[in-house]
């Protein structure tokens, strides 16, 4: 399938006492590789926090294998479920190049009205783009695909 992919590199600081990549850290490459998926599909714009807003309510990682510095990584993102006021991403990670995953990660959301942040039904237009993804679409923080 296509979606959407990030690439970031890992920083020296990002990794442990072990040279991987603390695990923590993966819920810091999550918000990036979300933040810029929701840029790719319109949300992240000016809109955001004045029409679209939204919270984490769970987030859970499995890791398959270790990611170290100056590893390039790449994480497809995609939207995994749509509820009323909820919806669900998909992050998989993969050394850039690989085929491999080497961790993955599903985040819960919930849709919040960006003044008194009480959860609201999403809007059928956010829906849309929600479902719609960005397949093919790349943003390359890492420097990765320039390299190639």
């Amino acid at each position: 399938m296509r979606h959407f992919k990030y690439y970031l590199r890992v920083r020296y600081g990002e990794c442990d006492a072990q040279k991987v990549v603390f695990n923590a850290r993966y819920g810091d490459y999550v918000d990036l590789a979300v933040t810029e998926f929701m840029r790719a599909i319109g949300l992240n714009s000016a809109g955001m926090f004045t029409e679209f807003d939204y919270q984490l309510v769970k987030q859970t990682t499995e890791w398959r294998a270790p990611a170290r510095f100056d590893d390039a990584l790449e994480v497809t993102v995609q939207t995994k479920h749509i509820g009323t006021t909820s919806f669900s991403v998909l992050a998989e990670f993969r050394i850039a190049g690989t085929e491999p995953v080497t961790a993955t990660a599903e985040t819960v959301y919930v849709n919040v009205d960006p003044k008194s942040l009480a959860k609201q039904p999403i809007a059928d237009s956010i829906r849309q783009k929600l479902l719609d993804g960005a397949p093919d679409k790349k943003t390359d923080h890492a420097g990765y695909l320039d390299a190639r």
